[in-house]
This record gives C-alpha cells, structure tokens and sequence, in this order.
C-alpha cells in the first residue's frame, strides 16, 4: 500500500501499521503517565499519605512534561522517531516501576516526578505520522493517533482498579502498576522492530542545527522568545505550588534555588537560541526558505486553551458534578468519563474537519464553539436537569478535543524538519494552560473557573485572525543540495 491509498482503518499494512502502532505507543505512554490515578486511594492508604502529599504527587506527575516535550521535540527530529519512542517508553519504564516498589512518600514523589518525561511520547508520533500521509489525509490522520492514544489515561482508569482487585491484598496495586511499566518496556521492543521513520525511497529531513529552534526572520526570533516566557512562567508556578506557600515539599532555600535555576536556564538557551539563529541579523533567508513563526504562536495560544483546558476540567468535573448536584462521587466520576470518551471521536472528527473544510476555518469555528461550551457551563447550578449539564460537558468536550485535533493538523505544515519541535512547544503550551487553569481553580469559584477558559478560548479566537491558511509547499533541502517541494494542500 502507497502513501496515496486513503485511509483504511481496518488495514495493517503499510502507512496504516505505522500509524496504528503509533497510537498504540502513545496510548501505552498516557497509561503508564496517568497509572496512578484511578488508585490514589489505595496507594495513599498503603503509603500513609496526607491529602497534601496525594495533590503533591498530581503536582508532580505533570511538572517535567513541559520541559520534556521540548527536549524529545528537538530528540525527535534529530534521531528519528522510531529510536526515541523506543528509548522512552523504556527508559521510562524504570520509574514506573520505582513507583510501584516505593515504601514512602519521598520514593513515590521522585517516581511520580521522573514519569512525567513519558507525557511527552505524542509529540514524536506527530512527527511520524507526518511523514507517512499526504497533506490532505494528514489531519485525520493526526486526530486518530492523538483521540485513539489520548485514551490510554481513560484505559488505565476502568482497567488498573479492576486488575488491582482481581490480584488481590494490599500490594495489588503495586502489580498493577508494574505491569503498565513491563507492558511500556515489551512495546518498546515491539516499536523498534515494526516502524521505519519514512516510506521506503523518502527522505528524513533533519534540523540544520540542534540545540534551539530555528526560525527565519529577526521578528519571528524576537516572537520565539517571547513565546518562550510563558513556559518558564508555569514552571516557576509549579515551584510557588511546591514551596512553603503551597505544599511544602519545597523548603525556603530549595524554592529560591528552584527559581534560580529557572532564570539560568532561560539565559543558557537564550545564548543557544542565538547561536543557531545569530546569522539572521548579518544575512537573511531566502524566501523560498523562510516559514512562519506566528503560525507556531498562534496554534500555541490554542492547544493551551484547548488541551490545557481538557487536562484541568477532567481533573476537577467528577467532584464539580458530586457538589453541584449532590451526588455520590463514583456516580459523579462516571458521569465526568464522558468528557474524556469524547476523545476516540471528537478528535479524529476535527482532523478530519480540517481535511475537508481547510485548517484556519476549522479552527475559527471550533474556537468559537469552545468558548460558547465553556459560558454555558459557567451557568449550570443544581437547578439545571443533571442529564442536560452531562449534555453541555459533552457538547464542550467535543470542541475542545475536536479543537486539540484541529490544532494539530496544522503543526505539522509549518516546517517539515522542525515538525518534532514545533509538536513539542505546542504541546508544551497544552501542559501551561493545564498548570494556570488548576492555579486559577484554586482561587475561584467553578463558574469563574468556566468564564476564564471561555476568556482565553476567545483571546485564542482573536490570535487565530492572524493565522495563514496553510498553502502551496513546504521547501526542503536535500544533502546534495537539492530542493524539494512538500505539498501542504
């Protein structure tokens, strides 16, 4: 089967294994990512955890992925994705089984605080998947990979307390646990072996230098760094969060070190990203060379109101629905599950909707349709019928999620060679909005917590104005120095 054939769900062969077994990896990631929180009861009982140390470890799990998924981003497009998926999901099979031998809560929190690199396993299939469907078939394509392995999280949710049971006695869910990390090292072996990075006869195009993203303009740099600041910002919220001030796992002088390290750090790849793009203010690119970088920005502001927004809503909505109805909390988690299950359609369906209608005007009208999602859901109280607030979060979900595959059926027409890094920052931008919505909840009340997503979902629908249909073609430039032409209609 040639790239050309259309997609074949049911077909195993060719682009259609690859990108099966792509989501398979990434579903396998989110599991192990999200292996914890279905048992957080039994794991805080078997541990002597505080209420503190179980929201510490939630902290936790999410606190690397920022960072990690610009590190596999930059990994990706340098090495390949078929090597890196394979060393992540084995590397990272290490402290998933930390977790499942830990006698404490240090132990715990350290595995907990490893795992979050594995969060950043879907930027490389996006790369991968780019690679294997043609511009037209590509948005569906990417919204089945990231809807289908996006499940991986509510997989582990229904199955891991079952198997815990089943095994039985008070290290069940230690088995449980461990058995999503030898499940993460075996795939590992199985992705190795089965994957190619391009189609036989096609060129994997690499970065021209590593270590920064490259861009093409002295604006669009100036833009890059800005765009950076945001992410700095939401970890230096993760370290307030762990500080005195919030949980006190962080003392006075770790936190002022933590903060520190921030600023360094930012100024070290301030001077890389210099380095790799300092020639632009001696000689600029070649048009035919040159991409945009707001087009980068823009999809960022909105995979951090779309993704963001699902990672806080699924966090909180069963014990929104448990109080707001007066409802018992495992009735209430059943009902906030459809949020998540609209994933296996919702995000397939706007990848697919940007196929057929064009990426900026999918976009505009699902950015519209999450802002007007996230209003009505400012305006439920107990007085609404409990099937028809279920109805709105439902009908909020699909847009946010159809948003999420919308988004990234644009990545990857920006730059080809960059595609692992712009995966990886724009994916970034989905785990800020996540760390700023969960630090908004904190201070407000559910409905202000709705309105400010609805905010931000109409902030992103204004960027979106700015943003370029994707057009013509993509320019590569081939080791003997000759060009190629990607189609991205």
């Amino acid at each position: 089967m040639t790239v050309q054939d259309g997609i074949k769900i049911f077909s195993f062969t060719g682009k259609m294994k690859t990108l099966h077994l792509s989501w398979m990896a990434f579903f396998i990631s989110f599991a192990v990512w999200f292996n914890h929180a279905p048992l957080l009861g039994v794991i805080a009982d078997s541990l002597g955890l505080s209420a503190s140390e179980i929201k510490t470890l939630l902290i936790l799990n999410v606190a690397l992925t920022i960072p990690a998924r610009i590190i596999i981003g930059m990994m990706t497009d340098k090495y390949g994705p078929r090597i890196t998926f394979a060393l992540l999901l084995a590397v990272c099979s290490i402290p998933c089984f930390m977790f499942a031998l830990a006698d404490n809560f240090e132990q715990a929190a350290l595995a907990r605080f490893l795992l979050g690199f594995i969060g950043a396993g879907f930027v490389i299939g996006i790369r991968l998947v780019s690679e294997w469907f043609p511009a037209n078939e590509l948005g569906t394509a990417e919204g089945i990979y990231g809807g289908w392995g996006n499940f991986g999280s509510a997989a582990a949710a229904m199955s891991l307390p079952v198997l815990a049971i089943l095994i039985g006695g008070e290290n069940g869910w230690r088995y449980a646990v461990g058995l999503t990390g030898i499940l993460s090292l075996v795939f590992s072996i199985i992705w190795y072996l089965n994957v190619n990075d391009t189609p036989k006869g096609s060129t994997y195009f690499k970065p021209k230098q590593t270590g920064a993203m490259e861009v093409t303009s002295v604006s669009d740099l100036y833009l890059l760094i800005i765009m950076k600041l945001p992410m700095y910002g939401a970890m230096a919220l993760l370290t307030w969060k762990l500080s005195p001030t919030g949980v006190e796992l962080l003392s006075g002088t770790s936190t002022n070190i933590a903060y520190a390290s921030l600023v360094l750090l930012f100024l070290i790849e301030l001077k890389q990203t210099y380095t790799v793009n300092g020639h632009l203010f001696k000689q600029a690119v070649p048009e035919i060379h040159q991409y945009k970088f707001k087009q980068v920005a823009v999809l960022n502001i909105l995979y951090f109101a779309t993704f963001g927004s699902e990672l806080a809503v699924i966090s909180m909505l069963p014990l929104f629905f448990a109080e707001t109805f007066n409802i018992d909390m495992v009735y209430a988690g059943l009902l906030a599950s459809t949020y998540a299950f609209m994933n296996l359609i919702s995000r397939p369906g706007g990848g697919w909707l940007s196929d057929k209608f064009g990426r900026k005007k999918t976009l505009l009208i699902l950015t519209a349709g999450l802002a007007i999602g996230y209003y009505t859901m400012a305006n439920i109280d107990n007085n609404w019928p409990l099937v028809l607030a279920v109805a709105a979060a439902m009908a909020c979900s699909f847009f946010v999620q159809a948003g999420e595959g919308a988004v990234f059926a644009a990545v990857p027409l920006i730059k080809r060679r960059l595609t692992g890094q712009i995966a990886g920052m724009t994916g970034a931008y989905g785990n800020v909005g996540a760390v700023v919505y969960l630090t908004v909840l904190s201070m407000v009340s559910y409905q202000e917590f709705f309105l400010v997503i609805a905010a931000t979902a109409i902030l992103g629908f204004i960027t979106l104005l700015f943003m370029e249909e994707p057009k013509g073609s993509m320019t590569e430039v081939h080791a003997d120095g000759t060009v190629e032409l990607i189609n991205v209609n």
